[in-house]
């Protein structure tokens, strides 16, 4: 039953013409992105043409890419999770405690990499469980999670940066392949990994209905409340991965990793083209995003800006790409989905089998009610 909606979700802004629909925009980014890199050529020369500095900005790129997809999937869910940055830090900080490094020295470095992807999927789940099931609104409850896994990483590691000492960890992660970081490599196969599960997978289908109308999902046998809880159990993981990665890129544990984060991570996924009400996304759009947004740090670096002036800059291109997918998206600058009617009783193309939208929301998404609302 969960077929019907899937195609519905994701072709969902057809509708209006060709840059509406998931090409188009995918097309339109790269073309930001070449003119992005024009002007880094002519500001910057041979500086941004480097080879090392295009590898630095996908190293940068890579780690706060693995967390936007893990976002990707949480937004088109219908939620938003405020936590990722707070979430890597903590896996960060537990994986490189005395005695995880100890067992990890008696066994192997993969103890690491699993005690941190443990965390991260267990702070996920918290997340997950707190907005399904205790039917807290997903900004709140991702709030709560930001602030008390970070201060229990300070707690842990006692306001103190803890080193990795696993040399063969440090040279894998910071190593590279035929000329690839690891880093760069592990953000590819996750992006891959994240496409097969979003389009090809019942798990992605479902993703696009609960975003598009949870009511409707609900009535076509989707269990809204267990699927929420594994969106963000699934966010948790990347931010375990993430952690991984930034042990591995600073040699560090520390509660200060991922600061900010969660910011980077929605405005790469905004920027991409999914709907922060829901419903619509494509995992291709927010790579592009996360490329655009950091080749765009890069230019304003290398000619010398400060970064009060790229923070100025960054707000403003989110909030000119919110704009732009909304008029893409449904003809007009108005937050509704696709397809919806200036009343909001359209079909929401989203959702199972076009239903209406009148009184139906998203799981933790913003103005509406929380999953679980009705019995699943």
């Amino acid at each position: 039953m969960s077929a019907a909606p899937a195609g519905t979700g994701r072709d969902a802004g057809k509708g209006p013409g060709f840059m509406s629909g998931p090409v188009g925009r995918n097309l339109g980014l790269v073309v930001a992105l070449v003119i992005l890199c024009v002007v880094g050529l002519i500001t910057a020369g041979d500086r941004f043409a480097d080879v090392d500095n295009v590898l630095t900005i996908l190293r940068g790129a890579s780690i706060v890419g693995v967390v936007s997809i893990g976002m990707t999937f949480v937004i088109i869910g219908g939620g938003i999770d405020l936590s990722v940055g707070a979430i890597a830090a903590l896996s960060s900080v537990w994986a490189t405690t005395l005695a995880t490094q100890q067992l990890a020295e008696d066994v192997h470095w993969i103890v690491m990499v699993f005690t941190a992807l443990a965390v991260g999927a267990g702070a996920g789940l918290v997340n997950g469980v707190v907005i399904a099931y205790g039917k807290l609104a997903a900004f709140i409850a991702t709030l709560a999670m930001l602030t008390a896994a970070r201060g229990l990483a300070e707690i842990i590691a006692n306001r103190r940066t803890q080193i990795v000492r696993d040399s063969a960890f440090l040279d894998f992660f910071s190593g590279d392949v035929l000329g690839v970081p690891t880093l760069v490599i592990i953000f590819a196969l996750v992006a891959i990994a994240g496409w097969i599960l979003l389009n090809r997978t019942t798990f992605g289908r479902r993703t696009f209905a609960v975003g598009g109308n949870a009511e409707a999902a609900r009535l076509a046998g989707i269990r809204v409340q267990r699927h929420t809880v594994k969106l963000y159990v699934l966010s948790g993981l990347t931010c375990g991965i993430a952690a991984v990665m930034i042990m591995g890129r600073t040699t560090t544990g520390s509660s200060t990793h991922g600061t900010l984060w969660e910011l980077e991570a929605i405005a790469a996924v905004v920027i991409g083209g999914t709907l922060l009400i829901g419903g619509r996304g494509t995992i291709v759009g927010t790579v592009l995003g996360v490329i655009i947004f950091f080749t765009l740090g890069n230019v304003f670096t290398l000619n010398d800006l400060s970064s009060s002036a790229q923070a100025v800059a960054r707000g403003v291109i989110i909030v000119v790409a919110v704009l732009l997918q909304q008029r893409l998206a449904t003809g007009s600058f108005t937050f509704r989905r696709p397809g919806e009617g200036p009343a909001g009783g359209g079909l929401v193309h989203g959702s199972p089998a076009g239903a209406v939208s009148g009184g139906t929301s998203d799981p933790g998404g913003p103005g509406g009610a929380r999953p679980g609302t009705s019995p699943t």
